[in-house]
């Protein structure tokens, strides 16, 4: 990350076999977005593990050479590549986490690092709560839910509202990327969820569902949407980044060997999303081991200038837990 945006890597052209059409540049009865993390197929002739497989095609497409990787989740369920329902085989993949420092790019990908937020709005809250929950979000799942007619199923939708969008006296946990990007889904607020209906039913040779343009407008507001299940990928990715941050230095991977104080809490606060109390954190970080001074200062930094800190590599051993947390956030309403 650069300026304080967090990055992703994306690609938007691959040859490999799990390509979508639109990956490949073809023209296909669904228009799918061609914006993915990169992903390719694993060789078991080639490929003596599926780590390796992943460097592989990673590099090929992006150029760059992954250090260190740590596996998320295997995401299996049925449909989630929609050739399958047109009789294609199931697709299983074994999602990673690498967390590595901006580079530039090469490789047959069309690579490009990407801002997160572009993709879920909702979760940047550094400036104060995202406008577009209590405008956009809130009042149109409110809807949604009060239209669902069976009393038992309005009430688990009901109370997921409040537990993924912090509604009425509930916080907002910011670890809940998932269960939000999950519940929009459902609600087909999303691109990816109106796309999947028009490939349904092209599929099936029923009349395809029109999308008001209501919908569409909310789609459109609600982030730019990725190939396949792409972006459900990158919820899960997201939520497991800020769950480690509070008992992980994580973050010390996106930093340079030595840092300011105010450098290490833009990150935090990027990868979070949330402003963060600037002595409570610098206490946190101090009295609870993490840094240590280096005794040096940053010639860089304007007016006076900033002291350096490095990683107290001993916390690794010293305590299990040894991240830097988040707050919840509270909304009221």
């Amino acid at each position: 990350m650069t300026d304080e945006v967090p990055r992703i890597l994306t690609v938007q052209r691959a040859a490999h076999s799990l390509a979508t059409p639109a990956q490949r540049g073809e023209v296909e009865a669904w228009a799918d977005s061609p914006v993915a993390l990169p992903f390719g197929p694993f060789d078991p002739n080639e490929h003596r593990t599926l780590e390796l497989g992943l460097h592989n095609w990673v590099e090929q497409q992006t150029g760059l050479d992954l250090g260190y990787v740590e596996q998320l989740y295997t995401f299996g369920d049925r449909y989630r590549d929609p050739r399958e329902q047109a009789g294609g085989p199931r697709l299983v993949s074994v999602g990673y986490i690498a967390l590595v420092r901006q580079v530039p790019l090469s490789g047959a990908g069309e690579a490009e690092w990407r801002n997160w937020y572009d993709f879920f709005p909702w979760e940047d809250w550094r400036e104060g709560r995202p406008a577009i929950v209590d405008q956009a979000i809130r009042p149109r799942l409110q809807n949604w839910i009060g239209r669902i007619g069976d009393d038992d199923e309005r009430q688990t939708y009901q109370e997921r509202l409040s537990i993924a969008f912090g509604a009425q006296s509930a916080p907002w946990d910011f670890e809940r990327v998932l269960e939000r990007y999950e519940l929009l889904y459902e609600a087909e607020m999303i691109g990816e969820a109106l796309r999947d209906a028009q490939i349904r039913a092209a599929i099936s040779g029923r009349p395809a569902p029109q999308a008001d343009a209501e919908m569409q407008a909310t789609a459109e507001l609600l982030g730019t949407p990725m190939a396949l299940d792409n972006r459900r990928v990158l919820a899960t990715a997201l939520g497991r980044i800020r769950g480690k941050l509070k008992y992980r230095p994580v973050v010390f991977d996106l930093l340079p060997p030595t840092f300011t104080l105010l450098q290490l809490q833009r990150v935090v606060e990027a990868l979070g999303g949330v402003r963060l109390h600037k002595q409570n954190f610098r206490r946190l970080v101090i009295n609870g081991g993490l840094v240590e001074p280096t005794g040096k200062h940053d010639s860089q930094s304007r007016g006076r200038p900033a002291e350096l800190f490095r990683l107290r590599r001993e916390v690794l051993s010293e305590r299990p837990a040894s991240g830097v947390g988040l707050p919840a956030a509270r909304i009221i309403g």
